[in-house]
């Protein structure tokens, strides 16, 4: 990351970290009252109906009274992160130096504890502005592994996460994720891969290869985050750190025979695992 207070100059920053010098100087224009508001909207659509693309949420803006432009949709669910989720023009595209893995979920019958860990990243409104989430989820439980808050998409908040997961719950057999360039950048592929770890990736825009982390973020969205407005990133963590903590240990699920995702996850653990 470039540190504008280090006396070592940008510029050789950036070239110590092979960055181009022109996006370490780049400074990203303030987000509108307007744009704000729209991408608030935006997301409680995806949320709702996380198959639509831009043209079908462009269209319930406009029910909501909202004129704007298919393109300035797209362009605002980029900034959200959405590119994974919506197959759309060349901004759902992974970067084109990185390696795609295959889908190796279908027809696979997951029924323990670390059998398959799944991940993804969520837009979270604030009242000036937004940030990025992500979490680890085990996928035969429900139980989430761990989370990161971000101002940025840079994937070194994704790493730690992943890397705050494996230290907690040792690693999985199988790790999913879509195509995003976070989850297909080199740091992130080479904790995966110096554990021993399969690697899935979802089909572009299959949104249900993913379907229980989308869940989670249904709920988290409905009873935590559009019910707040977090001052500040601090009150942020801190609040969302408590509806987990609630989720973990507190949250029956029908699918999970009423079990709490804590309950599940610990009952289906492997015996030989151990976990710090």
């Amino acid at each position: 990351m470039i540190d504008r207070q280090d006396p070592l100059p940008v510029s050789r920053q950036c070239r110590l970290l092979g960055l181009s010098r022109s996006g370490c100087y780049y400074t990203p224009r303030p987000v509108s009252e307007r744009d704000l508001d729209l991408m608030r909207k935006i997301d409680e659509h995806h949320i709702s109906h996380p198959s639509h693309g831009s043209r079908r949420i462009q269209d319930g803006l406009l029910d909501l009274g909202f004129a704007v432009g298919r393109d300035h949709v797209r362009s605002l669910m980029c900034r959200m992160g959405f590119e994974a989720v919506y197959p759309k023009p060349r901004l759902s595209q992974p970067h084109p130096a990185h390696k795609i893995y295959p889908y190796l979920l279908r027809s696979l019958s997951i029924t323990r504890a670390n059998q398959v860990w799944a991940t993804d990243i969520t837009y979270i409104p604030m009242p000036r502005g937004f940030a990025y989430l992500v979490a680890i989820m085990d996928w035969a439980s429900r139980k989430t592994l761990s989370w990161r808050l971000s101002n940025t998409l840079d994937p070194s908040f994704c790493v730690e996460a992943l890397e705050e997961a494996i230290a907690k719950f040792g690693v999985p057999e199988i790790f999913n994720t879509d195509q995003g360039s976070q989850f297909t950048s080199d740091d992130f592929i080479g904790v995966l891969e110096r554990h021993g770890i399969r690697i899935s990736m979802d089909g572009k825009g299959r949104w249900m290869d993913n379907v229980f982390v989308e869940r989670l973020w249904r709920s988290l969205k409905y009873e935590e985050v559009y019910l707040k407005a977090y001052e500040s990133m601090a009150e942020a963590r801190e609040q969302i750190g408590i509806w987990f903590d609630h989720y973990n240990r507190k949250r029956r699920h029908q699918g999970l025979n009423r079990q709490t995702p804590d309950q599940a996850y610990w009952s289906t653990l492997p015996r030989e695992v151990s976990v710090a």
